[in-house]
């Protein structure tokens, strides 16, 4: 029995089992590379993916949103009427996944050229500040003090 060594393994890190499979998907997901793919940005808060998907049309291709995942499938079928003498494309099916961080959103798809680009935007979070109000207790005369707040906030 061969014991598997764990980034999350230690008594500190409490339930993060969930990210020990994530990344345990993407190992093997990345195994595959078909089809190729570019990551870029594309200004301030846009993330495009493009992937090489030549042959195949929109009808061939999907795109999905699984819970954290954006799922991308390409299945083609083959035409029963066509004869090939030399067949070096083939009509290959293919999935590929990509883990998504909380708050990024998929905008959009197009296909252009043999290139499915996949449009996401990565809004900016949102500074929160909000004041924790602190209570003491008997001051030194046995009287009690008034309620301090601390603002908790960023500086600017």
């Amino acid at each position: 029995m061969t014991t598997r060594l764990s980034l999350f393994n230690s008594p500190l890190l409490l339930g993060f089992d969930q990210f020990e499979r994530t990344l345990d998907r993407i190992a093997k997901a990345s195994a595959d590379g078909y089809p190729p793919y570019n990551i870029e940005q594309i200004g301030d808060d846009g993330l495009r993916i493009t992937l090489a998907v030549a042959g195949f049309g929109s009808e061939e291709l999907q795109v999905q949103i699984e819970d954290n995942q954006l799922v991308v499938r390409g299945r083609q079928q083959d035409d029963k009427s066509r004869i090939f003498l030399h067949r070096g494309i083939a009509a290959r099916q293919f999935q590929r996944s990509f883990v998504l961080a909380d708050g990024i959103e998929v905008t959009g798809a197009s296909l252009d050229n043999g290139l499915l680009n996949i449009d996401l935007r990565r809004p900016q979070p949102e500074t929160k500040v909000r004041q924790v109000q602190i209570r003491t207790g008997h001051g030194p005369d046995g009287g009690v003090r008034a309620p301090k707040t601390i603002d908790v906030g960023a500086d600017d």
